[in-house]
């Protein structure tokens, strides 16, 4: 049980002080704004990384594919979101979007490839 214990007090701190310890020691100093702006866009390049290669990338062997319905889904949803800033609003036209691709005949648009 102490072991359990142990590893659990342990994985809470290896969570925790990574977190605490630049927050604690930077909330007391102004950040140079040009830093600020650099963090600013961190989290929109995470997220390109993480979704770019699940719309444009095919299956083993990896393949660039422009015809992925993920893809073809993603733009307009992605548009909507820039317009609208509504995130509920976002995800529900992103699957009601999903949703339809599956209802559409892929033989539709042969004609693109």
């Amino acid at each position: 049980m102490t072991d359990y214990l142990t590893l659990l007090v342990g994985m809470g701190l290896a969570t925790y002080l990574p977190r605490w310890i630049p927050l604690h020691y930077l909330s007391r100093r102004s950040l140079p704004d040009w830093f600020v702006q650099w963090l600013e866009l961190i989290p929109a390049a995470i997220l390109s990384a993480l979704l770019l290669p699940v719309l444009v990338l095919g299956e083993a062997p990896r393949h660039i594919d422009f015809m992925r319905p993920e893809l073809w889904v993603a733009l307009p949803t992605f548009a909507f979101a820039w317009w609208t800033r509504s995130l509920g609003g976002t995800v529900v036209v992103g699957m009601l979007l999903f949703w339809l691709s599956e209802k559409v005949d892929p033989i539709w648009f042969a004609w693109l490839r």
